[in-house]
């Protein structure tokens, strides 16, 4: 029989979390309950909050006398964040739910990220609506609105509640019975601009054997792949798409975060890098482009997203930090330049078409990147052009097979 665990404060939300543990063994599912609450609970939990606080080096009474909810919190977050992993590996659990507002919420997130990708994993906040960046992150978690707050029984949150535990029931009860063959992993990074080179070098590489990732390098993409790379999970990286740079440079609203293209460098991933979409910053629908901006060459990519062309003294800082983050490689790396256009909307003819721009890039990089560490290889051609995707590709494989 599956087990669910459910962390919360069973404290102040004690009635709410005992509905929630009747629900699920109804369901034929064992419950393992874990108290992040700081005082007693309404019920005897299988982790006491005591535990959890011990987790990250405090005891509860501690947290208790301070009398502060903000670092109470901070604390059990903490522990539970040190403890959940720990307890899934010795097999407590099959999946894990939790609700809450903001407060609930941090407390239980964290831990769920630290679980590995694929285990069940529920929240239900009054936080699923909106950024939730900061509580998902790079995990699979499921956030559900809680419509109403988390605050006693009724028609709505009874309802909110059921379909929360029918939805992990759902997914530790039910198993895919098509089997995916295993091959080595690849991660890639894509963009709508560079689509025509991620997809052929994709199609290129499964020929091959391997199976493709593809991430879409808004931020949260870059940042999942990263994530993924650090687990140990991927092969190598056709890292063809860096144009979350360009967001983290010059503030665009796509940035990757300054750790952007280090996880592939540090665990010796091979890799292939090139410049891809590094012609642009991305922005939301047009008028909300900064002031500072608006006599720049803007692209409306569509009704959403607006596009800025970088100049030649961003592709210089560009060029800069991204020969930094290439020279910190400790396994086998290439750069692949392509000298007729780094995006779609880069080449002859085309709004963001710029040769001296791309110049000043291409130029910093062959000035700074340490050859002794990185192959760079130019070639006369267009990013999606077919013959630069195909090899990209290859110099991957040529890399992972040690050629």
């Amino acid at each position: 029989m599956k087990t669910i665990a459910i962390a919360g404060t069973f404290d102040s939300k004690g009635t709410e979390y005992l509905y929630l543990k009747e629900l699920l063994e109804n369901l034929d599912l064992n419950t393992f309950t874990i108290h992040t609450g700081v005082f007693e609970p309404a019920f005897t939990p299988d982790v006491s909050n005591s535990q959890v606080a011990e987790a990250a080096g405090v005891t509860i009474k501690e947290l208790a006398d301070k009398k502060d909810r903000a670092y109470a919190t901070e604390m059990l977050s903490k522990g539970m964040e040190e403890l959940i992993p720990k307890l899934y590996k010795e097999g407590k659990f099959d999946g894990i739910i939790s609700f809450g507002g903001s407060g609930g919420t941090s407390l239980v997130a964290p831990a769920m990220r630290a679980l590995p990708i694929g285990v069940p994993k529920v929240m239900v906040s009054t936080m699923a609506s909106g950024n939730t960046a900061q509580y998902i992150g790079t995990s699979d978690i499921v956030m559900i609105p809680s419509v109403v707050d988390v605050a006693g029984l009724n028609s709505i949150s009874t309802k909110i509640f059921s379909n929360a535990a029918f939805a992990i029931a759902g997914m530790v009860k039910f198993e895919n019975a098509k089997k995916v063959e295993e091959k080595p992993l690849v991660a890639a990074t894509m963009f709508g601009v560079t689509t025509p080179c991620v997809d052929m070098a994709r199609e290129y590489l499964q020929e091959k054997g391997y199976e493709v990732l593809v991430f879409h390098a808004t931020g949260v993409g870059g940042q999942s792949m990263e994530s993924l790379i650090n687990g140990g999970f991927i092969k190598g990286v056709l890292d063809l798409t860096t144009t979350e740079w360009c967001d983290e440079i010059v503030g665009g609203v796509l940035s990757a975060g300054p750790n952007r293209c280090e996880a592939a460098a540090k665990n010796k991933i091979p890799q292939v890098v090139s410049v891809g979409a590094l012609d642009m910053v991305n922005f939301g629908p047009y008028h909300t482009v900064p002031e500072k901006f608006a006599e720049r060459n803007l692209y409306k990519h569509n009704p959403t997203v607006t596009l800025m062309r970088t100049t030649l003294e961003e592709n210089i800082k560009i060029g800069k930090v991204l020969s930094e983050k290439l020279n910190m490689s400790s396994g086998k790396t290439a750069l692949y330049i392509p000298l007729k256009g780094v995006s779609m909307i880069d080449k002859e003819g085309e709004p963001f078409y710029g040769p001296e721009e791309d110049k000043a890039l291409f130029d910093t990089l062959k000035e700074k990147v340490n050859t002794e560490k990185v192959e760079i290889v130019e070639m006369d051609s267009h990013i999606n052009d077919r013959s630069f995707a195909e090899a990209a590709a290859q110099k991957l494989i040529d890399l992972m097979e040690n050629k």
